[in-house]
């Protein structure tokens, strides 16, 4: 299966911008995946779409044997510059290229949203060990800071069809009970990222739909977000920007 058009040309063309400007994952977010995912030095652990690897890195201290999944090679490379020893394989969550039952654990960040729910767990189902679990965990924008919140309202309007829109309803329905795992574990977290304006403007310039436009309609957007961080008396002449996120994890086990 083919990645979803956006996704491919988007996180090709921002894949620098990606790497620089999107958040990493809070400790206590990545402590409780490693815990549910029983991730130890033992185990053999698939990052699926590890993008330039945020999560991988985060994952490497664990001792586990990684191996990363990702098809867009903007973003792979970033990867394997960061994450030298970790193999990496060009592919999707539809198509996996393991032998059944290989996995013991599978995690997915800021991606499941981009795959066909029903065939990429028939591919986990296939490719975990009974007992092998799956974690997935997004950054969601919170939207709570009215500066904040008036930056992601532009985003409303660019990105109209993302595939993660309308996040919460659309978990429900993706990843309730699935055929061969066992109940859904949730949790929160909530962590700031912080940047200097400059790197507020890259961190939206990494937007997949910005990153698609046509130059001077993607240059028209990122000047509405300088606009709002050069006039909002809460951002306007500031050298550091906090950005909150929501952090959402999941985490399931393959029954036998």
């Amino acid at each position: 299966m083919s990645v979803h058009d956006v996704a491919q040309r988007g996180f090709d063309a921002a894949s620098d911008a990606y790497e620089r400007a999107r958040p990493s994952y809070p400790p206590d977010a990545v402590a409780w995946l490693v815990e549910h995912l029983a991730i130890d030095a033992s185990k053999l652990v698939c990052d699926l779409a590890a993008g330039t690897g945020k999560l991988t890195r985060l994952l490497a201290p664990t001792g586990a044997r990684l191996v990363a999944v990702e098809p867009v090679e903007g973003m792979s490379r970033h990867l394997r510059a960061s994450q030298p020893d970790v193999p990496v394989v060009a592919s999707t969550a539809e198509a996996l290229p393991f032998d059944g039952a290989a996995l013991d654990a599978v995690t997915v960040a800021q991606a499941f949203h981009w795959f066909d729910a029903d065939r990429a767990f028939a591919e986990l189902a296939r490719v975990l060990r009974p007992g092998g679990r799956v974690g997935l965990i997004w950054n969601m924008r919170d939207r709570s800071v009215p500066w904040m919140d008036t930056l992601w309202g532009v985003m409303d309007r660019v990105e109209k069809k993302a595939p993660w829109r309308d996040h919460e309803r659309w978990s429900d329905s993706a990843l309730g009970e699935r055929a061969g795992f066992g109940s859904l574990g949730i949790a929160e977290f909530r962590h700031e990222q912080h940047l200097a304006p400059d790197d507020v403007i890259e961190r939206f310039a990494s937007v997949s739909h910005v990153a698609v436009l046509p130059p001077a309609e993607r240059e028209a957007v990122l000047d509405e977000i300088r606009a709002i961080l050069g006039n909002d008396p809460a951002t306007a002449g500031k050298s550091e920007l906090a950005i909150p996120y929501r952090v959402d994890a999941y985490w399931c086990e393959r029954l036998p």
